[in-house]
């Protein structure tokens, strides 16, 4: 398997790294007009797809066209429908806890404050996770049977992603639900079906990247900081910080994996929240 081209990598590196900024900045602007910082949230799969497109411009010459087009698509796709997704479920709604939390702690001029703690630190996160995209742009070696694999893994946290935000997002819409834990359907096998979705689209897309021994100790840092952000990080210990209250939660909890699917564990009648 051949090496990147790695005097085209670099200017690369350097081009998506500013659209990845780009894009918060111009989302800081809009979220400050505003005055509601949780647009940042639609702006994190658009940055990706963002940095895959500028990846596959720049790449032209220089991988091989099947695997920058697959990897490219691939981001974009799940970068568009997770923007998509949470556009849709914030509309209406005011400001995120998190980020009025985290801004109630600034310690001198707030927006100052949310451009160093949440924008460019997300554009340097989707720079640093986006890593395994821009290696598989300029690989030159072929499609193969790992990236079949690869491509299945990804399609395979596509889905439960997907199934797993739209199951809840039904959910939700019942008023029967109102005040109710969802412990249906994926949401029965983990209590995060949509973070571990995730984290397998980027181990998906990591695979891709693996076309030589450099690429994949390069890229391993993409999958790896993905999925503690989602376990960790602010994803899985925040949302679970807040549901701890929640009546039944604790007994949800308690069947239920915190990440990776399994059966739920048989326990005292299930309290259908």
């Amino acid at each position: 398997m051949s090496a990147p081209d790695w005097s085209a990598l670099v200017p690369c590196l350097l081009a998506t790294a500013a659209a990845a900024v780009a894009v918060l900045l111009v989302t800081f602007a809009v979220a400050v007009r505003r005055g509601l910082h949780r647009i940042v949230d639609v702006a994190w799969g658009l940055a990706f797809a963002a940095v895959a497109v500028v990846a596959f411009v720049l790449s032209d010459g220089h991988g091989d066209d099947g695997r920058r087009l697959l990897v490219t698509a691939a981001t974009v796709v799940w970068g568009l429908r997770l923007s998509l997704h949470i556009a849709h479920r914030s509309r209406g709604h005011g400001e995120d806890p998190r980020y009025a939390e985290l801004l109630d702690k600034a310690p001198g001029n707030r927006t100052r404050y949310a451009l160093r703690t949440v924008y460019l630190s997300q554009a340097g996160l989707v720079w640093l996770i986006s890593l395994p995209v821009q290696l598989a742009a300029h690989s030159p070696s072929p499609l193969g049977p790992l990236d079949a694999v690869a491509t299945a893994v990804w399609a395979a946290g596509l889905v439960f992603e997907a199934v797993g935000d739209r199951q809840l997002a039904r959910f939700k819409a019942d008023p029967a639900h109102r005040g109710r834990i969802m412990d249906r359907g994926l949401w029965a096998w983990t209590r995060h079906p949509n973070y571990f979705g995730d984290a397998l689209v980027w181990w998906g897309l990591y695979l891709l990247a693996c076309t030589t021994w450099q690429t994949a100790l390069a890229g391993l840092v993409s999958p790896v900081v993905m999925a503690l952000l989602l376990t960790v990080g602010s994803g899985k210990r925040l949302l679970e910080k807040r549901m701890a209250d929640r009546p039944g939660y604790a007994a949800y909890a308690a069947r239920t994996s915190g990440f990776l699917p399994r059966p739920p564990r048989r326990g005292p009648s299930r309290h259908r929240r």
